[in-house]
């Protein structure tokens, strides 16, 4: 509310909320009086392993990520992003590392990794996987390169699961 000297406290309207509605009002007069054309472009498939996330004129549409199943969007303003919620796995390419006694040392990891919320995941990141790959690809020098080559052969599960810690509280937030 707006409360100038001397008159009634007047309220302000919120134009993107009341253009996003004209919008989408049009949008589905479009889609019925282009019927049997519009009808493939506003309904979507999601598999079971998979969930819609949806922006409508650039905002998350309520209730969140959609799936699996068949639902309907509105193709004008709708635009959808799908995100896979199988785990995925990938090499670590070969890294050369100077550990502390000042071996050279090539290692790679092979990481493992599944998105718990779609969501999150669209909104915080650009691309979950390469950022992960990349982020390993780092944890692994970095952890390495403090530990003396007899350190590294003989730990290699402690090395293991402070790397895990590592990488799990960096990608917490998608």
């Amino acid at each position: 509310m707006i409360k100038s000297e001397g008159r009634q406290p007047v309220e302000e309207v919120d134009d993107s909320n009341f253009c996003g509605s004209i919008l989408t009002f049009l949008s589905y007069i479009l889609i019925v009086i282009t019927f049997p054309i519009s009808l493939p472009m506003s309904i979507k498939i999601v598999k079971e392993y998979e969930r819609a996330v949806i922006f409508r004129l650039g905002r998350i549409l309520s209730g969140g990520a959609k799936g699996p199943g068949l639902f309907f969007i509105v193709p004008c303003i709708d635009s959808i992003v799908t995100v896979d919620l199988r785990s995925v796995t990938f090499d670590v390419p070969p890294q050369e590392i100077l550990t502390k006694d000042s071996v050279t040392v090539t290692v790679d990891a092979v990481v493992y990794f599944r998105i718990s919320d779609p969501i999150q995941s669209v909104t915080k990141i650009a691309n979950s996987r390469y950022s992960t790959q990349l982020l390993a690809a780092t944890t692994l020098r970095n952890i390495l390169g403090t530990k003396s080559l007899h350190e590294i052969l003989s730990d290699k599960e402690s090395i293991s699961h402070h790397m895990q810690e590592i990488l799990d509280h960096a990608t917490d937030e998608w």
